[in-house]
């Protein structure tokens, strides 16, 4: 059921659902995956920039490190997923552009939380130092907690109706949730030093990845489209894809910690195998890890080909996955 449209605001020239204006389609009609990302990811950034204002820090660095901690860098892929789904489902691209940013600011908290001493103690994050190093880990402790709750307060001014509201702030919570993020993180620390069966490997990276990965697709068209009986087959097709998509890219992030450097990386690599950290990739080795992850993403696509053309967007995401691991991961 879709919802009334929202009236543009004046954050984005491009009114179009999922924000698909002319000028990412080439002459040939067909919609060029560079400049449409480019585009969004420039819209989210500036979206985020503008949600966490630098004047709102007073005596401390808590904004600061909020800021540094969420726009210095980054794929972008949580918010694209979001964007693609979006379009999907009709979603107006200024509505997007809020989800998209309240995912990012929820996905940053959670690397500022895993990067501290207590957790994965990491030094490295985006080719920069982490959050706790370059402000301390009292100040980076509270940047994921404000983090969260900008993410929440973000959703609940969404100018949608009330009902829409709901179901994202609900689709948020419960993928950082002890069923997700949180309990997935608890059971990485909890298999550090053990030997453990794959499906372990699998079942925890569904939590602690693969459910914010779930949440930004399926709250691109939560934005627009309610998930009742009559949407069933729409909001399968996309917990399918999603679910492949979210493995997969976590047995990429597996297998790039033996086989690529920091440069490619952007964080310290090698750091599962010095914390003894069981992985797809130690379990399966990296051609099986490899291949797995490539018939994830083959999965993946063909759980929204049912869908038709409008899922082109998101058909995109899965070929950039592709020749991410094909770059920096080719085959023996």
């Amino acid at each position: 059921m879709q919802t009334g449209s929202t009236p543009q605001d004046d954050r984005t020239d491009d009114s179009a659902p999922g924000g698909s204006g002319t000028q990412a389609r080439g002459a040939s009609g067909a919609l060029l995956p560079e400049i449409w990302m480019q585009e969004g990811a420039k819209r989210v950034e500036l979206e985020l920039a503008r949600l966490l204002c630098a004047e709102h820090d007073g005596e401390t660095e808590l904004m600061a490190a909020m800021r540094y901690a969420t726009l210095h860098g980054g794929k972008r892929t949580r918010a694209l997923l979001c964007l693609a789904a979006g379009a999907l489902a009709d979603t107006p691209a200024h509505m997007l552009d809020d989800v998209a940013a309240a995912i990012e600011m929820m996905h940053a908290c959670t690397l500022v939380h895993d990067d501290l001493p207590a957790m994965d103690d990491d030094v490295l994050r985006r080719g920069l130092p982490t959050v706790h190093v370059k402000f301390g880990e009292a100040t980076a402790i509270l940047v994921g907690d404000a983090l969260q709750a900008h993410a929440f307060l973000t959703l609940a001014s969404l100018d949608a109706p009330p009902d829409n509201r709901i179901a994202l702030v609900r689709e948020l919570a419960q993928a950082v949730s002890a069923e997700g993020a949180a309990g997935g993180q608890a059971m990485d620390l909890s298999l550090v030093g053990k030997h453990v069966e794959l499906d372990r490997i699998v079942a925890m990276h569904r939590m602690k990845s693969g459910a914010l990965v779930r949440a930004s697709v399926r709250m691109g068209a939560l934005c627009a489209v309610v998930d009742d009986a009559a949407h069933a087959a729409l909001y399968c097709a996309l917990d399918h894809y999603s679910a492949c998509f979210g493995l997969a890219l976590q047995v990429i992030d597996d297998i790039l910690d033996v086989t690529a450097d920091t440069a490619a990386l952007g964080k310290t690599p090698g750091k599962d195998v010095a914390a003894q950290k069981p992985t797809c990739a130690s379990i399966m080795g990296l051609q099986a890890a490899r291949q797995f992850a490539l018939d994830l993403l083959r999965d993946a696509g063909e759980a929204i080909t049912p869908l038709g053309p409008r899922t082109e967007r998101l058909a995109q995401i899965l070929q950039r996955a592709n020749a991410y691991l094909f770059k920096h991961a080719p085959s023996a």
